[in-house]
């Protein structure tokens, strides 16, 4: 180790010989903080080497992950950052082979088709799986969706290409590989299944029944706060580690995977590594997504109001620290189902403290991105089993209203970070919030008939009222936690 610098650890295992088991689409950072990280430290005790990562790009961006990997061997750097400053690095190797689908769908279906891949795992986003959030449907009026479906089409989604990659299987008599989800998503691996059965069926109703019948789609779980990789990390991770690294990854140091086992073809040994594999992994996962994927949504909007720009800064304030708890204990809470072996007091006190930890440096514009798809799938759920109860959800109310009050300000034209594959229609949900005091809920997609519940759009419109009267939300906060 070169003087000054920090130690790293290197990979100390024999890449030339691991084969690929596992293909995976969406080779972004949480895979590579997660998934990737998990291998390759089943890798260091020789227990994966027939599980090697094959990684398929799909998106136009997928290119510069391609090029950034290629060049340094497919490796690249961990670092997790702990709350006490320290900064334990890990080069990871589980990645042995990328492919990008746009130049090289030829071998990604022949990569799909190979008896030895026998998962396929996704981490597409929330809003990657093409379905309303309403009525839960396949969206088969999507441009894209209909190009995939046209009879010898060369497939560009993702679910042209793994259903392509099903029908070789099928065709050839090869056993269908498993399709694990590992997307924040209620039922991430139903979803799946009714994603791709769905598409199935618009090019060959004969294999989307095969499909139903024989391919596994199991559930999970998955956590781990890994930001954006910024050009002030690499040049950290250059200076800190001596690493010239085109994209590392820093994320926090807690991990967390629960993982429905029901792998037909068989799975790398994740018990080994402490993945948690259970039968059932609902209850983990609407604890997850209700407190700390919410918490997220409560976080980014009040806090990017008060003018904040990272997840540490919001985490502190102790108006926001109190809508989160009061939002955790009052509103989630009661809509959670028994969590084996989890203490949820501890879990949510915990959760604070990871958002709290300065040397993550999680932007809230991170959080806030897509929100379309993520208040919906995160936060409306915890709102209709309350009301469904006849609770009143005040605080959930507020997310959704700062929310709505951010996109007004972001349209009115204040530089403001705004990213969301939906803006179009977040644009309309302003400007008929502009003219009508609950337009902003009329969004049947997002909000279901949530806009006709008088006890919710009363504690909406109080709190839109209020940030829009006031330039400093903390006047607002005040007044919903009672102050």
């Amino acid at each position: 180790m070169t003087p000054g610098l920090e130690p790293i650890l290197g990979i100390d295992y024999d890449r030339t010989g691991i084969t690929v088991g596992i293909v995976h689409f969406g080779v972004g950072n949480f895979h590579r903080s997660h998934q990737a990280m998990y291998l390759d430290k089943l890798l260091r005790v020789d227990k994966a080497r027939d599980w090697g990562i094959c990684g398929v790009g799909v998106l136009p961006p997928d290119g510069r992950m391609r090029d950034a990997l290629r060049a340094q061997d497919l490796e690249y750097t961990l670092v997790e950052r702990h709350p006490d400053g320290s900064t334990p690095a890990t080069r990871i190797g589980s990645i042995v082979e990328y492919l990008y689908a746009p130049d090289e769908l030829g071998a990604v279906l022949e990569r799909l088709a190979d008896p030895a891949t026998r998962i396929v795992s996704l981490t597409i986003t929330e809003g990657g799986y093409n379905i309303s959030d309403t009525t839960g449907e396949f969206d088969v009026t999507n441009p894209a969706i209909v190009a995939d479906a046209i009879p010898g089409a060369a497939p560009a989604t993702v679910f042209g290409i793994v259903v392509a990659g099903l029908r070789l299987r099928r065709e050839r008599g090869i056993a269908p590989f498993t399709v694990m989800s590992c997307d924040n998503v209620e039922g991430n691996g139903h979803i799946a299944k009714g994603s791709f059965t769905a598409f199935a069926r618009l090019v060959d109703p004969e294999l989307a029944d095969w499909i139903t019948e024989e391919v596994h789609f199991p559930n999970s779980m998955v956590d781990r706060i890994t930001p954006v990789t910024t050009d002030d990390d690499r040049r950290w991770v250059l200076e800190r580690f001596g690493v010239e690294d085109a994209w590392p990854v820093l994320c926090e140091d807690f991990v967390q995977w629960v993982l429905e086992d029901d792998f037909p073809l068989g799975r790398p040994p994740y018990e080994h590594v402490g993945v948690q594999l259970v039968g059932d992994v609902r209850p983990y996962e609407l604890m997850k997504l209700r407190l700390l994927n919410a918490s997220h949504q409560g976080m980014a909007y009040f806090g990017m109001l008060d003018r904040y720009q990272f997840a540490h800064e919001a985490a502190t304030d102790p108006q926001i620290v109190a809508l989160l708890q009061g939002y955790m204990d009052g509103e989630a809470t009661p809509t959670l189902e028994p969590v084996p072996g989890v203490d949820l007091a501890a879990y949510k006190s915990g959760l604070i403290e990871r958002f709290a930890n300065p040397y993550v440096r999680d932007t809230l514009g991170r959080l806030a991105t897509d929100a379309s798809d993520r208040i919906p799938k995160f936060l409306i759920p915890v709102v209709r089993a309350l009301r469904a109860d006849g609770a009143p959800a005040p605080l959930s109310a507020a997310i959704v209203a700062s929310w709505a009050r951010y996109a007004e300000r972001y349209f009115d034209g204040e530089e403001l970070p705004f990213l969301d594959r939906q803006k179009g229609a977040v644009r309309d949900a302003v400007d008929r919030q502009r003219t009508d005091p609950v337009g902003f809920l009329r969004n049947s997609d997002w909000f279901g008939d949530l806009a006709d519940d008088a006890g919710f759009t009363s504690d909406f419109v109080e709190v839109f009222q209020s940030l829009s009267t006031s330039e400093d939300p903390r006047s607002t906060l005040a007044r919903i936690l009672g102050e």
